[in-house]
């Protein structure tokens, strides 16, 4: 015999929300992490559950043994992961301070697809308003991109370069949960009309830092989605 309504003659009340799965938010650099997690506590109110931001160490090699590492057991099993941080841009026009959305990683262990790269941009566009938002595929590389070598990575295709992010979501797709949601958000640091030697001591460099600090509403946005029903 079916249960009928309660004393009241309505229905159960539904049960609780999903929680959302942990954030995990990978970047290479003591000044990545510095810009991510102080944008993490201007935004705490945001978030729609756990976030860590972990510093992986520079290239691509410490960033594949960093991911793996953090994601094999406990409660960041099954989070969703962003590779951040700085990039070199490509493309002519380029400044520093613009963002990049990845729609792919490429690297030696081939190309890894992001999830909901069109929603990212939108919510950077939001979160970061007069600042420009390039998509398109992000080249890794295990070394800092210069001169005649940038063109010729631009010639594939490619938007930007850095030496961590395709590391890190191949990592993130081969550890754990195969379907876990990846993405990767990058700032400009140089580009082919404004290289820099050292990120923070011109301004190229501050104004790529404040604008990473900026960027963290999007993710939570794009981390939000994550529990919506899919199409």
């Amino acid at each position: 015999m079916a249960a009928g309504p309660g004393p009241s003659g309505s229905a159960h009340p539904p049960g609780p929300a999903p929680a959302a799965p942990p954030l995990l938010i990978a970047c290479a650099l003591g000044i990545e992490q510095l810009a991510l997690r102080s944008g993490r506590r201007r935004h705490a109110g945001v978030a729609s559950g756990p976030v860590t931001v972990l510093r992986t160490g520079m290239g691509p090699e410490n960033a594949q043994r960093a991911v793996a590492r953090a994601l094999e057991g406990g409660e960041l099993r099954g989070a969703a992961v962003v590779a951040s941080g700085f990039c070199a841009g490509l493309e002519p026009g380029m400044h520093p301070g613009d963002l990049v959305v990845a729609d792919e990683t490429r690297g030696p262990g081939g190309s890894t697809p992001c999830t909901d790269t069109e929603l990212l941009v939108k919510a950077l566009e939001r979160a970061v308003p007069g600042r420009t938002v390039h998509t398109g595929p992000l080249v890794g590389s295990d070394h800092v991109v210069r001169g005649q070598e940038r063109s010729q990575l631009r010639g594939t295709g490619a938007v930007a370069v850095d030496m961590e992010s395709a590391a890190t979501l191949r990592s993130a797709l081969s550890t754990g949960v195969r379907s876990r949601p990846v993405a990767a958000v990058r700032v400009v640091v140089d580009a082919p009309e404004h290289e820099l030697v050292r990120i923070g001591t011109v301004r190229g460099g501050i104004s790529a830092f404040r604008v990473l600090r900026s960027v963290l509403p999007a993710l939570f946005e794009w981390h939000r989605s994550l529990l919506l029903p899919r199409r």
